[in-house]
């Protein structure tokens, strides 16, 4: 059991209408008698569960005792909450980079002594010669072998800094890899692997950077018709296996150098290159056919049923200002498709010259 300073899976839950400035203070209290650290994401398990949204969170959360570990809170943080599982990867490669970087400064350092130490060798040994009026052959066998003796100890040295600083670039390339890896995953959508919202943002920005790319681009959106109603009759695995179909159809559809992403629940986008109007729109019509004729309503690939379908509007880079009105437009030819029927794709060079504003009513709330 935890604290009584803290909902359990038994207590109800703090009302959704209390002062947020008086859970937040109950939050803190709680935390603070339970030793548990005010990170913010420790914070956000312990919001969730007074918030009262999350039953199996407050359930597990309490199973913990009074005194939770941080590494308990942690897997709980990874499990409910994807922004904290790629912070704790971005933190634990952040402090491998840090440690990789002070062992290679701590080898720096030993040879940095290491030479010091030759060089003052060698600078007595000279000094040795310089002021011995008569210098006997003991003297010089006596010189030369202290000096020969320096000589290979530091040739033996240099050899293991070279092997060591061979090691450690093979670990800091490993430390890259990962990186490399965090910088994937924050950029993919974990439901589609399709590139997630961030990553198309980006993409879309670069098309009006460069002049030559805006006559042959465009941007392509597709919405699932009626897919909330999908949701309710169906459930949501449902719903998120036809989101994964529509994703597979529309990649393999597309070709390599286009961008392809997951920009909202149930929204698609395509960013094209090199094609023409008329190449968009048969571009848009293949993928609208592909996936009426592929996804059934019921989620699973060969089953009887109705047929899901998508409705289409695009845009010609050239006939938009900038990456936000390409956007806005090719919103506007989808939102046309959706008005027309669905199950079609629309070009907003093919659009009346409308004024009126949009009924996002007709369907956002299906």
């Amino acid at each position: 059991m935890v604290s009584s300073t803290a909902p359990t899976a038994t207590t109800a839950p703090a009302p959704r209408n209390s002062n947020s400035s008086d859970i937040a203070t109950k939050i803190a209290l709680a935390m603070r008698a339970m030793g548990v650290m005010g990170t913010p994401r420790n914070y956000e398990i312990y919001y969730e569960v007074f918030a009262g949204s999350n039953s199996e969170l407050n359930a597990e959360l309490g199973a913990l005792g009074t005194r939770p570990r941080q590494d308990e809170l942690d897997r709980l943080s990874i499990k409910y909450f994807i922004q904290t599982t790629n912070q704790l990867f971005v933190d634990n490669v952040r402090d491998q980079i840090a440690n990789k970087v002070e062992e290679v400064m701590i080898l720096f350092e030993r040879e940095r002594i290491q030479l010091e130490r030759y060089g003052s060798i060698l600078s007595q040994s000279s000094h040795g010669l310089k002021n011995r009026e008569v210098v006997t052959q003991e003297i010089l066998q006596r010189i030369s072998g202290i000096m020969a003796s320096a000589t290979d100890s530091k040739i033996e040295q240099g050899k293991q800094l070279v092997s060591h600083m061979i090691d450690k670039s093979a670990e800091l390339e490993e430390v890259k890899s990962k990186l490399e890896e965090y910088k994937k995953l924050a950029d993919t959508d974990p439901m589609t692997q399709l590139c997630n919202r961030r990553a198309f943002d980006r993409s879309i920005a670069l098309v009006y950077d460069d002049p030559k790319k805006i006559l042959y681009s465009a941007l392509i959106l597709a919405d699932i018709d009626r897919f909330k109603q999908i949701n309710d009759r169906y459930g949501h695995p449902v719903g998120d296996k036809i989101i994964q179909h529509v994703a597979s159809i529309i990649r393999t559809t597309a070709t390599s150098d286009m961008v392809v992403a997951r920009t909202g629940g149930e929204e698609f986008a395509v960013i094209v290159h090199g094609l023409k109007e008329s190449a968009v729109t048969e571009l848009a019509e293949t993928i609208r056919k592909a996936v009426e004729r592929l996804v059934p309503i019921s989620g699973h690939i060969g089953t009887q049923g109705g047929a899901v379908t998508v409705s289409i509007g695009a845009c010609m880079a050239a006939q938009a200002e900038s990456a936000d009105d390409l956007y806005a437009k090719a919103d506007r030819a989808l939102y046309m498709s959706k008005a027309n029927g669905r199950n079609q794709s629309t070009q907003f060079s093919a659009l009346p010259d409308l004024t009126t504003s949009k009924n996002w009513q007709l369907y956002k709330s299906e």
